[in-house]
């Protein structure tokens, strides 16, 4: 591995860093998502432009720059810096990935160049707030009922051809194509993008497969909402699918060939492991400005009569936050190398690279999110200064692609590092969930007597529907 970047790295990361200092302030960041997109649409334009960020990392025969998931990292590292509203993540490392590992030739000539020039905006939308489950970052949740992991089971997250989720069918009036009907929450960029990629089971549940399809901003029946979400800087929507008429993306094999389920779950376990290694450059890029600022305010705040920077417990809690980032910085940096390796779903190395290093850039983001609010005093809690976004940014991250807990124990999945029998749902072994044998939880949250959990030991304190001991003592803990 070649730790040093190139010439050409390093200009797409000083040109970015120089373009974004001018034109995203905290102000213009404020102002931006007010707007009706949630983004400032000159700046994304100028950025497609200048700098072609759409698509830096597309194949150039379809319009891209050419270049590949570092490149992708360190530009996403910059808007991280300054937290950039824009469509740059759902469009170019989400969907655009999608298409050109899926599409059809027809497809892939007509969107992916639209998309590098930065005409044209898409949002991948999964059923069940599960996207970090589609992309293989965490493990399936299904393994709550059975106290195994369940990730193997490709596209239960999409609804398994039960109720829920968002439902597929052939439109039988038209001869051709498809319809959609259903609901997806929480859909990065999903009120604005021009077009949505979605991802729905087809087939009922005995031969259900899970597909993606192509369904248009202006489509007969589709209804998007923009939601209130904790961080502004990162819109979310609502998207309701009212038997609308979709194109499939690729060509469905019935479970196997091109566009099949499995090809599907395999493209988003490829688009995943890029996507980790990106949310972690981008990650590290907000954590570092955020101990910046508050380096900055420290050296200039004085209280009994020195600059408050100058008193040790301030410079231990800084430093602790540097070396985070900095051990965060390195984890990306590996994990972006990793996956520019090659290698698809197969590219184990990467995954657990990835995954770690997502966990590893979450954990240290809140970290100097919450020493920048802490640090900046009263300041630090008004809605005028730039903290809180950092630490909306944090919140919203893990919230949004972790928790962190759950990356790691993917990653350890991955790596075989436990075997069936100790596997737990959340990233648990044993049953224990993870924690200490000693005064652990149990399933529902309690502790038993013995102060070993309830999980592991088949014994829980509640018992009564108050939550409280029974008369005939601790009863078994119910997996929720």
């Amino acid at each position: 591995m070649d730790a040093a970047f190139t010439e050409e790295q390093d200009e797409i990361r000083r040109t970015l860093r120089t373009l974004l200092r001018e034109r995203c302030g905290p102000d213009e960041v404020k102002a931006a998502v007010h707007a009706a997109p949630g983004y400032d649409e000159a700046l994304w334009r100028q950025l497609a432009r200048t700098l072609g960020l759409p698509g830096l990392a597309l194949p150039a025969a379809y319009g891209g720059v050419g270049c590949g998931v570092t490149e992708l990292a360190l530009a996403c590292e910059e808007t991280g810096r300054v937290l950039l509203p824009s469509p740059l993540l759902p469009t170019a490392v989400f969907a655009a990935p999608l298409v050109a590992a899926l599409g059809t030739e027809e497809q892939r000539a007509e969107l992916l160049p639209r998309i590098a020039e930065g005409a044209l905006t898409a949002a991948l939308a999964v059923p069940g707030r599960a996207l970090p489950e589609a992309l293989g970052l965490v493990g399936a949740r299904n393994g709550a009922r059975n106290g195994m992991w369940d990730g193997a089971q490709a596209g239960s997250w999409a609804g398994g051809g039960r109720a829920g989720g968002v439902q597929a069918r052939p439109d039988r009036d038209a001869g051709t194509g498809w319809r959609l009907y259903g609901q997806v929450e929480q859909v990065l960029g999903g009120h604005s993008a021009e077009l949505l990629l979605v991802a729905a089971r087809a087939g009922g549940y005995a031969r259900g497969r899970t597909l993606l399809f192509l369904v248009p901003a202006e489509a007969d029946g589709l209804v998007r909402t923009r939601l209130t979400g904790l961080d502004a800087t990162r819109p979310q929507a609502r998207v309701e699918l009212r038997d609308v008429p979709a194109e499939l993306l690729g060509v469905d094999g019935g479970g196997s060939g091109s566009g099949g389920g499995d090809e599907v779950a395999e493209a988003l376990a490829a688009v995943g492991t890029a996507a980790a290694a990106v949310l972690a450059a981008e990650a590290v890029g907000a954590a570092a400005a955020a101990l910046a600022r508050t380096v900055d305010y420290v050296r200039a705040r004085e209280q009994f009569g020195r600059p408050i920077g100058s008193f040790q417990a301030v410079k231990h809690r800084l430093a602790d936050v540097y070396v985070a980032v900095q051990a965060a910085r390195s984890a990306a940096y590996y994990a972006a190398w990793a996956a520019a390796q090659g290698g698809g779903a197969e590219n184990t190395e990467a995954a657990v690279a990835g995954g770690l290093a997502l966990a590893q850039a979450l954990e240290a983001q809140r970290t100097a999110a919450a020493e920048a609010v802490q640090l900046h005093g009263g300041i630090g809690f008004t809605w005028e200064h730039e903290a809180h976004l950092y630490f909306k940014r944090a919140a919203s991250d893990e919230l949004l692609f972790g928790p962190v807990h759950r990356l790691r124990a993917r990653a350890a999945e991955r790596e075989g590092l436990f075997g069936a029998a100790d596997r737990a749902p959340y990233g648990g072994h044993d049953g224990r969930g993870g924690n200490d044998v000693h005064g652990g939880r149990d399933a529902n949250g309690g502790r038993d007597a013995q102060g070993v959990q309830g999980a592991h030991a088949g014994q829980g304190r509640h018992d009564g529907p108050d939550g409280r001991d029974g008369p005939d003592g601790p009863r078994k803990a119910v997996a929720v």
